[in-house]
């Protein structure tokens, strides 16, 4: 009997694992389930927080919608589309927002992530919402506010018109005093100045006139008197520009007359300095540079109707004289600089000369005729050196000797050496 039982033992252990083993699953599924309705209820806060939201959105958009019929009848479709915008925006926004709460309100399982997930969804998307159907709000209350203010700002511009009008007679009047002293050509700026005046006058004129006939019919017409605001501003810009030509004009009167005066003293300075230049070619320049300067000097009696011309022409004649001085400053500087180093030019061939004659002679017969040629050269460059009357040859032409004296040295010494004969 016993030991017909010997499985009996095995049977007591895996039967006690089996319940111990589904003990443990059904202890963790109780704790799962247990979480999971611990996040679901720490998830209602956010759920209420997106049906509250949800109302307000659907609110703000039933709101809109009459606000753009209102819009439209007191503005018109154009300035009413920001808020037609904004309401369809929030519209698709909202189909969003109904699609994922019946999610939330369906009786079917769903998670706790999912459903923060789909409640902070709703939340983003209705105050995306109301700040799209804010913000277009606001702008039509400005352009309300706006229009308000236009009744009392009318007057305002009216005053401004006139009194620019005034000052324009004013400043056209002096323009007249102005054209029996100066040239047309002085006067253009101001006279452009005063033809924009005028037209931003007349369009601005005619904007409030429209402004009015709207105000009369309860139009809209802040547009209007924004455009009659704009075309003032311009037209005092212009008004400020022809008040202040006479100023401009006496400004350019004195630069000129300081130009003329530093024009005269370097035109004598020029001359002292042409009549002392030794290059012919810089001293050509130079002259026809103060040819040039003074032909404008003395053209400046007819000139004087134009100080803006006047004075043009002088600092270019100026800085043409300028540059002829620079230039004839630069070919004495290198006359100069060649007479300063000629004497020592000429030493240094000399000397290696006789260095060269006095190879040659201990050579003797031994020199070929290379060497001896050289040494030809060396004194033919040095006799052009001593005798010739520009001192930049005449550097160059002792240049050239000691040149040629020192080959016929190194020639000699190879032919003394014996190299010649090899």
């Amino acid at each position: 009997m016993a030991e017909g039982l010997w499985w009996l033992p095995s049977f007591l252990v895996f039967g006690a694992a089996f319940v111990a083993l589904a003990g443990g699953v059904v202890g963790i599924r109780r704790l799962g389930a247990r979480r999971e309705r611990a996040a679901i209820e720490s998830g209602r806060e956010l759920e209420v927080r997106a049906k509250g939201l949800i109302v307000q959105a659907d609110t703000a958009v039933r709101d809109a919608d009459g606000e753009v019929a209102f819009a439209e009848a007191q503005f018109g479709a154009a300035v009413a589309r920001d808020v037609r915008d904004a309401l369809e925006t929030a519209r698709s926004r909202l189909r969003e927002v109904f699609l994922l709460q019946q999610r939330l309100d369906d009786a079917g399982p769903s998670t706790a992530a999912e459903r923060h997930r789909w409640s902070a969804r709703i939340v983003d998307l209705c105050e995306s919402a109301l700040a799209e159907i804010g913000r277009a709000d606001a702008a039509l209350g400005a352009r309300r506010r706006a229009e308000r203010a236009a009744g009392e700002g009318v007057p305002a511009l009216r005053e401004d018109a006139a009194r620019l009008g005034r000052r324009r007679d004013q400043a056209a009047a002096a323009l007249e005093r102005l054209a029996m002293r100066f040239a047309p050509a002085a006067l253009a700026a101001a006279h452009g100045a005063s033809a924009r005046l005028d037209a931003s006058l007349a369009a601005a004129s005619a904007s409030l006139d429209e402004a009015e006939r709207r105000l009369a019919n309860s139009e809209p017409a802040a547009e209007l008197l924004a455009m009659a605001a704009d075309g003032l501003a311009r037209a005092e810009r212009d008004l400020a520009d022809i008040e202040g030509v006479e100023l401009v004009l006496a400004t350019a009167q004195a630069d000129a007359a300081a130009s003329a005066a530093s024009l005269d003293a370097e035109l004598e300075a020029a001359r002292r300095e042409r009549d002392g230049q030794e290059d012919a070619a810089a001293q050509s320049v130079l002259g026809g540079a103060i040819g040039e300067a003074s032909a404008v000097l003395a053209a400046r009696a007819g000139q004087a109707g134009d100080p803006f011309a006047d004075r043009d022409r002088l600092r270019a004649a100026r800085d043409r004289l300028e540059v002829a001085r620079a230039t004839a400053r630069n070919a004495q500087g290198r006359l100069d600089g060649a007479r300063g180093a000629l004497g020592g030019a000429i030493a240094i061939a000399e000397s290696q000369l006789r260095v060269a004659q006095a190879a040659i002679e201990r050579g003797g017969r031994r020199i070929g005729a290379d060497a001896r040629t050289r040494l030809v050269e060396a004194e033919r460059h040095l006799v052009i050196a001593r005798q010739e009357p520009d001192p930049v040859a005449a550097l160059d032409a002792a240049r050239r000797a000691a040149s040629r004296a020192s080959d016929a040295e190194a020639l000699a010494m190879y032919d003394a050496g014996g190299g010649g004969g090899r």
